[in-house]
């Protein structure tokens, strides 16, 4: 088969499309013919050496993919060759084929083509899993969320406006913040030209964001606090604003607040299978129903996946970036 290499960290010119070995489904794992994967920031991080797949996962960048089931390998049921699914993967999405834990597959959603449906186990078990799971959303409760233009925030609105949650989101200009409305958000803050701690207790009475899904990690750390409300709750799931701030940990007890930091990727299998179980259950029948959907801004072919992580760095795009074989 064919698969994305990188042979040695770098730019988008790492990514090479070469033969490489088919892989083999172990105990537990099925084949699947990759129709489609998506660009996620951990495969640029990946690329430029910073981020390694965790032991005994694929070497290949993809974190999720869609396709075809080809083979199934010992102890996995409730499957079958032919089935088209969606997959949470560790690693080996940039590729026509991939083994997957059977535990980390989705049937593709009613109304949502094989394709585009590699734009969906990412983003979904990562909201789902800290929006809802760890912060606990309620309905009547604010939401905010940072780049709510990315494929994460996109997702992010309409699962909370879904929950009946109010969205607050930011965002890098009149465009990306349009379509964050068209999708649902409430409160529309431009971090360019806006104060978002000062927007959003504007909006709120001066309550603050129940929730804040955050994607910059030390930069916002000091202001995600103050945004927060009493009893917030804020989920840290990125560091592009780097890893190390000071926190008043006096204003922290004094919102009764709490602060949590998640990945997906290195989690056991047992946990990520608890959450692929738990999407399928409770946001499975809203994108079958049409009220939730996918948001993909380009597809390119897998050959292409240097000119897809350009367009990624560029952050010129909206919803997901797709890589189909």
């Amino acid at each position: 088969m064919h698969a994305i290499t990188i042979e040695q960290p770098g730019g988008p010119e790492a990514l090479v499309w070469a033969e490489v070995p088919d892989p083999v489904a172990g105990e537990g794992e099925v084949l699947v013919d990759v129709a489609a994967s998506a660009v996620n920031r951990a495969d640029i991080l990946q690329r430029q050496g910073f981020y390694d797949p965790p032991p005994g996962s694929s070497r290949y960048p993809g974190l999720e993919c869609s396709g075809r089931i080809a083979a199934l390998g010992p102890g996995v049921s409730g499957w079958a060759v032919g089935d088209e699914v969606c997959a949470l993967l560790a690693g080996g999405g940039y590729a026509e084929r991939v083994a997957v834990p059977a535990g980390q597959l989705l049937p593709v959603p009613a109304g949502v083509d094989l394709v585009t449906a590699a734009a969906l186990p990412e983003v979904v078990c990562t909201v789902w899993s800290n929006v809802f799971m760890v912060a606990g959303l309620r309905p009547g409760e604010t939401l905010l969320v940072h780049g709510g233009s990315s494929g994460i925030g996109t997702m992010a609105i309409q699962l909370a406006k879904a929950a009946g949650a109010t969205v607050a989101v930011t965002a890098g200009g009149p465009e990306k913040l349009a379509r964050c409305k068209e999708l649902g958000a409430d409160v529309l803050i431009d971090y360019r030209e806006q104060d978002f701690v000062a927007e959003l207790r504007a909006a709120t009475g001066g309550a603050g964001a129940d929730v804040i899904l955050d994607i910059m990690g030390a930069k916002y750390l000091a202001r995600n606090l103050d945004a927060l409300a009493v009893n917030g709750r804020l989920a840290v799931i990125g560091l592009q604003g780097g890893v190390k701030a000071e926190l008043n940990l006096g204003a922290l007890l004094a919102k009764r607040a709490a602060i949590t930091a998640t990945s997906l990727r290195a989690r056991p299998l047992d946990e990520k299978a608890a959450i692929v179980a738990a999407v399928r259950e409770h946001v499975w029948p809203l994108l079958a129903s049409g009220r939730v959907n996918p948001v993909v801004h380009e597809a390119f072919p897998m050959r292409e996946a240097p000119e897809a992580h350009r367009t990624m760095e560029s952050s010129t795009h909206v919803g997901k970036l797709l890589l189909t074989t």
